[in-house]
């Protein structure tokens, strides 16, 4: 049909090395225009091709490399994981209309067109990095994306949020350098104003988990962490005896009003009374008592509030 936009997935080694000049050149002239930015050097560079190459051969969670075609002629290209070990989500690496090919609503198509294809070959769900650029943005929000955080590394996400409701479960964190909780933490830091984590902080913060200082809580769906709270052990003079100090608390924007931060409250509380501890206290804001108290928190001291065991 006329104009219409299909998806050709890329195959041949003839394919493979079409593709790579079009992602070379989209680098060069979309992401890096400074031709001495020394990320440039990375992404044409044999470390990212081989990377890239690594994931779209794997089986599992493989990276698809697909054309956009109209009328006889490739006029962009993506490059979507989908995550079938996850809960279905679908992360858009790459998404790119050639420049003679933008305008009048094609963008949009494309990317209508790329979610229908994800959809169907397994994914529940699509995220992206949008990079700090606005108009990217704005572009993948009026596709239906909305701002969700930031990724371990501390760039902004957008999510086009799931339809299906999957059960949440609570867990301890068992890995202190887990990928998800870095990238929870920066979100968490992002929304109170504060930078990313550096890898120093993140090494630091894992040590304490190591060593027990600081007991994390994830919250998740299926194998995405949504959210987290900690228990940080402190001893108290008041007590004679160790208490719970609550804090990391955050939950992605997209999952709130699910019962989550419930769950996350009981099960900190429930590993307090387990190790013995004291009390759990959490100091908050005015404007969040009402939640703590809903939450469990009942006893005020100052400008603090206790769960007492």
């Amino acid at each position: 049909m006329e104009n219409q936009i299909t998806i050709r997935e890329v195959v041949t080694e003839t394919d493979v090395a079409a593709f790579w000049e079009q992602l070379h050149i989209y680098h060069k002239r979309d992401i890096f225009p400074n031709p001495d930015n020394e990320d440039l050097e990375y992404f044409l560079g044999a470390e990212y091709h081989d990377h890239m190459m690594q994931i779209h051969n794997r089986l599992q969670d493989r990276c698809f490399f697909l054309f956009f075609h109209r009328n006889g002629r490739d006029i962009g290209f993506a490059i979507p994981v989908i995550f079938t070990s996850e809960d279905g989500k679908c992360f858009i690496m790459e998404f790119c209309v050639y420049p003679e090919f933008r305008g009048n609503g094609t963008g949009k198509e494309c990317a209508r067109v790329l979610l229908d294809w994800v959809k169907e070959n397994g994914a529940r769900y699509a995220e992206l990095n949008h990079g700090s650029n606005e108009r990217r943005r704005h572009f993948w929000e009026t596709v239906g994306f909305i701002e969700n955080g930031a990724d371990e590394w501390g760039e902004p996400l957008m999510i086009l949020p799931p339809t299906e409701d999957i059960p949440i479960t609570v867990e301890i964190l068992a890995d202190p350098e887990d990928w998800q909780l870095k990238k929870l933490e920066n979100g968490f830091l992002t929304e109170i104003g504060e930078l990313p984590a550096t890898e120093i902080k993140q090494e630091q913060l894992a040590e304490a988990i190591r060593d027990g200082k600081i007991t994390f809580f994830m919250a998740k769906r299926e194998y995405r962490a949504v959210g987290m709270c900690s228990v940080a052990k402190c001893f108290s003079t008041f007590a004679c005896t160790d208490i719970g100090v609550f804090d990391d608390f955050y939950i992605e924007p997209v999952f709130r009003r699910k019962g989550i931060a419930r769950k996350l409250a009981q099960a900190a509380q429930g590993w307090c009374g387990e190790n013995s501890l004291a009390s759990l206290t959490v100091c908050c804001a005015p404007c969040d008592e009402g939640m703590y108290q809903a939450l469990g928190f009942y006893a005020q001291l100052g400008s603090t509030f206790a769960h007492i065991e």
